[in-house]
């Protein structure tokens, strides 16, 4: 006897619902199909925030090949007349207590610091610049002549979710973000193996040297790269570690926090929006989960360049390595071809 949610599945809507094969043509230019199917999620050797692995399940999707561009942005904001939030003045009934002059539009900027600092405190690198935001991804002086094909930065959620609605795309959870970056490699370090450098070849955009001091620039990228300019994973996503962090739809919360987390877990979709806020922020902003690692991430500090590594994002915060891709979830009607 079939299970009851399945009593009225045809052949074909099993086979999409568990990722067999794709549905037909992909829904979308630039989308590639990442079968569903059971994994490990998570690490035991890493970061604390990646443990435990565990075992979860996932549908099959169709998911952007590439982080979404500012070029492909560009077209987004043309059609909407969409203003990021880093262009926007904070709402000071958002921020009790707040400076005013602090209140300006704005977004986060990695900058050198030019002398060692502690490595404990990222706002030694980290500055809130006026004036930067995707269209001046380094700062107000700044533009994105030659980075069309650059994934865009300086996103906050409300962007990236206005932008999957108007693509007709959602964001995927974490749990198919890590099916997606994995690409079929079960139980490797990296997407695309165990070695960072196989055989010397630079296989994503990471630091190389000292971070954040010395950036010995040994995959020829200082900021961010152009989209497809690392080899593809076994699925035929690029980039999906370094570069830039992704953007996922999950509340934050710790692996740890799973109930029977050594059960498998079908299609999870993390945390409480409540539970994910950090006890120690006074604005009491929500935090989403963000995936990937970014050119920024090096060996002494954030190895988080693996599919694995996760952390945690404020909804109202861009930043200057912070980007997304889009996903679309097959439906009943796809597998009968409607």
């Amino acid at each position: 006897m079939p299970a009851p949610d399945d009593a009225h599945m045809s052949s074909s809507q099993a086979a999409v619902a568990g990722g067999a094969s794709p549905p037909g043509a992909p829904p979308a230019a630039g989308m590639v199909w990442v079968p569903g199917g059971t994994y490990m999620m998570g690490s035991d050797r890493h970061y604390p925030e990646e443990a435990p692995a565990h075992p979860v399940t996932v549908d099959g999707f169709w998911m952007d090949r590439c982080a979404v561009t500012n070029a492909e942005f560009r077209r987004f904001v043309d059609a909407t007349g969409h203003v990021t939030v880093a262009e926007r003045a904070p709402d000071p009934a958002d921020y009790p207590g707040a400076d005013p002059a602090l209140l300006v539009p704005a977004s986060a900027v990695f900058r050198k610091p030019g002398r060692p600092v502690d490595l404990r405190n990222p706002y030694n690198w980290w500055v809130n610049v006026q004036g930067a935001s995707w269209r001046h991804p380094r700062g107000p002086q700044s533009s994105l002549k030659g980075l069309e094909d650059h994934p865009v930065v300086h996103v906050a959620w409300a962007d990236v979710e206005a932008y999957a609605a108007w693509a007709g795309k959602e964001l995927p959870s974490e749990a198919e973000w890590e099916r997606a970056a994995r690409g079929g490699l079960e139980d490797a370090e990296f997407a695309w193996g165990d070695e960072l450098t196989p055989g010397g070849r630079h296989m994503a955009n990471v630091w190389q040297g000292e971070f954040p001091l010395r950036n010995d620039l040994l995959d020829g990228h200082e900021y961010t790269a152009p989209v497809r300019s690392y080899p593809p994973n076994g699925w035929g996503l690029f980039e999906m570690v370094g570069n830039v962090w992704e953007w996922t739809v999950d509340w934050y919360q710790a692996h740890g926090a799973i109930t029977h987390a050594c059960c498998t877990v079908d299609h999870p979709r993390g945390g409480d929006r409540e539970a994910s806020i950090d006890a120690a922020d006074p604005t009491s902003v929500p935090r989403r989960v963000m995936k990937g690692g970014s050119h920024l991430c090096a060996p002494n500090y954030c190895r988080r360049y693996r599919p694995a590594a996760r952390m945690a994002q404020a909804i109202d915060t861009s930043t200057s390595h912070l980007g997304f891709r889009c996903v679309v979830r097959p439906s009943a009607s796809d597998a009968d071809g409607r």
